[in-house]
């Protein structure tokens, strides 16, 4: 019997609903508000961020604008004092207005104040310099919009200084320069920069040679030419000549140096040049030749050292040839205590005072002594083997250099300074026309003339240092640098910025 297999089948009708949990709705609607409220966050958050870095970046073009202006007002100040500006000391600026044992210096009781700034008052004695300086330190700079600029400066310090080779003294000052830059507008920008004006105290004769020219080969030294060191302050002598050291031998230059042949420096070469190589102009090099030749390396200076020109020898000696040679006392109208001696060998004695020549010559094997003094020549020309002797000192020789091509020429003949001590002879020449030394077993010196080409002749010895435009030794002469005058025998030398600082407002 057959069976069929009966299977049930459930039937759901259609009216019967199937039972969800209550609030599910609500649940979604809660997850969509905080999205909403967190991309609204987002968004917000972006645009605020977008805001601040617009604002950022608008509040730093204007702080530079501003700061901009501010430097261009310290920049405008120093450039006053350094290249317009007359320091006291003359009778429309005496000294006595002003008292200088304090700091800031004063005037009627308060500092000295040179301004541009309306919100600082000027206090300063000469109104001239007061209305120059006023119209100098401020006024207006385009830097995408136009800022303006206004600047004051405190005198901090004054002293005085004997320069060498000036008779008057010569006033140092140091200041204190404020500056201000501001931008106007709907939003405003004021900046502050400060900076302090020194000019600096330096020895004239720091360097065994210096050569002030810029250019190519302003230092030259060949022929198997050596500069070495001594201090005749605390000599040790070896054959009766002082004993050298292959060291402290500071050459400087505000060029080139040129070293040929086995030429050599024992010591320092400082230059504001950099390099090594040939050199050429626009492309200045700190040495030309043999690194090795300069023992102990390059020191290269921040800028060009400046030397100030020496004074016109006062009295100003005349022209005319003077042949000392053949000279007698009688003949040079020289009394007795002033000059002794026959012709050919005459002995002179400043007393500490001053002889006058004009275009001297010694010749002939001739023999010059010079006794402590100032000795003003208008030229001097030593050849023929003859000698100047230097007796006692120190001997100032004072070449004025006018109408001739040749103020001052030694090739033919020498020096002698037995004390070895370079301070008991110092020349000193203003002007521009080339002038030779020459060398000798005591031939110790300074000389000092800062604008002339100088050639040092031969192959002797020169103790002591040498201050030129350009500075040559291609005879092999060997330049013995006196040490101890490093510290002595000051000059006022560059002008320098330092302690530079700013603010915003």
């Amino acid at each position: 019997m057959n069976r069929r297999t009966s299977k049930s089948v459930a039937v759901i009708h259609p009216s019967r609903q199937v039972n969800r949990r209550s609030g599910d709705e609500g649940i979604a609607l809660v997850v969509v508000l905080l999205l909403t409220v967190a991309l609204s966050t987002i968004g917000a958050s972006l645009l605020m961020l977008a805001q601040t870095d617009t604002y950022t970046s608008m509040n730093y073009r204007m702080m530079s604008q501003a700061r901009y202006g501010a430097e261009s007002g310290v920049l405008k100040a120093v450039n006053y004092l350094t290249q317009t500006y007359v320091a006291p000391g003359h009778a429309g600026d005496p000294l006595a207005s002003y008292d200088m044992t304090v700091s800031p210096v004063t005037y009627m009781g308060q500092p000295v104040v040179l301004s541009a700034d309306p919100a600082k008052a000027s206090n300063y004695p000469a109104g001239a310099v007061v209305t120059a300086f006023g119209a100098a330190a401020q006024g207006t700079l385009s830097a995408g919009s136009t800022v303006s600029y206004a600047a004051y400066a405190t005198l901090d310090s004054m002293r005085m200084i004997t320069e060498y080779g000036a008779a008057a003294p010569r006033v140092i000052q140091t200041w204190h320069v404020v500056a201000t830059g501001s931008l106007a507008g709907a939003r405003p920008a004021t900046v502050e920069v400060e900076s302090v004006l020194e000019r600096q105290i330096t020895a004239a004769h720091a360097f065994g040679v210096f050569a002030t020219k810029i250019g190519c080969g302003a230092l030259e030294f060949s022929g198997g030419s050596v500069n070495d060191s001594y201090d005749s302050s605390s000599m040790t002598f070896s054959g009766g000549v002082p004993v050298t050291q292959q060291n402290g031998s500071s050459v400087g230059t505000n060029g080139n140096l040129t070293v040929n042949g086995n030429a050599q420096v024992w010591g320092t070469l400082s230059t504001p040049k950099t390099g090594v190589g040939k050199c050429k102009n626009g492309a200045v090099t700190a040495l030309t030749g043999g690194v090795a030749q300069v023992s102990d390396g390059l020191i290269q200076l921040p800028q060009s050292l400046s030397f100030p020109t020496p004074d016109v020898p006062s009295p100003r000696p005349p022209t005319g040839n003077v042949n000392l040679a053949s000279a007698t006392c009688v003949s040079l109208s020289l009394a007795g205590t002033n000059c002794s001696g026959a012709a050919g060998s005459l002995h002179l004695d400043a007393l500490g005072g001053t002889l006058v020549f004009g275009d001297a010559s010694l010749n002939s094997g001739a023999t010059l002594t010079l006794r402590a003094g100032t000795y003003n020549m208008n030229s001097l020309k030593v050849n023929g083997n003859a000698q100047i002797i230097i007796e006692t000192g120190p001997v100032f020789l004072n070449i004025a250099g006018v109408g001739t091509t040749q103020p001052l020429d030694m090739m033919g003949g020498s020096v002698s300074n037995p004390s070895y001590d370079s301070t008991w002879f110092q020349v000193l020449y203003g002007g521009t026309s080339p002038i030779t030394l020459t060398g000798g077993m005591a031939a110790a010196m300074m000389v000092y003339a800062p604008n002339s080409d100088v050639t040092v002749a031969g192959g002797g010895h020169l103790y002591g240092s040498v201050v030129g435009s350009t500075v040559k030794d291609t005879g092999g002469a060997q330049i013995h640098y006196d040490r101890r005058l490093k510290n002595d025998f000051m000059v006022a030398g560059n002008f320098m910025m330092s302690s530079f600082t700013w603010r915003k407002y």
